[in-house]
């Protein structure tokens, strides 16, 4: 079944850092733009970033920009997003998302045009 899975959420402290990872499951995982995406509670789902297949071309939401850094590790069928200096606004349920027919840009984030979501992996900051 093609499905991707994320882990890593958790309970941190502001400023504290985590590192989601999300692998991928009967898919070609190179042939996939990848991307994460956050909801919080009583707001909409936002594209926090995402990276091409080669990882060479990548996009920031500009609230998470210079804090979280995305990745990829094609062999191992895995991205990743390390986020540092986190705040309490972060707080979400993060979503891992996969399309083999787009290119990673903040248009293609916000047109949310995915064939593969995850099921989430909730992130608290506390203050």
């Amino acid at each position: 079944q093609v499905q991707v899975a994320e882990s890593g959420g958790g309970l941190v402290q502001a400023g504290g850092s985590l590192r989601l990872s999300c692998t991928a499951s009967e898919l070609t995982f190179d042939s996939y733009t990848m991307a994460w995406f956050r909801q919080a509670p009583g707001k909409e789902r936002e594209g926090v970033s995402c990276i091409s297949w080669s990882g060479n071309i990548t996009y920031y939401a500009n609230s998470v920009k210079g804090r979280f850094t995305i990745s990829r590790d094609n062999a191992m069928d895995t991205v990743y997003l390390q986020m540092n200096s986190l705040k309490p606004e972060n707080t979400a349920m993060y979503y891992c998302a996969a399309d083999s027919g787009s290119y990673c840009s903040g248009s293609w984030l916000k047109s949310e045009l995915i064939a593969i979501w995850g099921k989430g992996t909730q992130v608290t900051v506390a203050s």
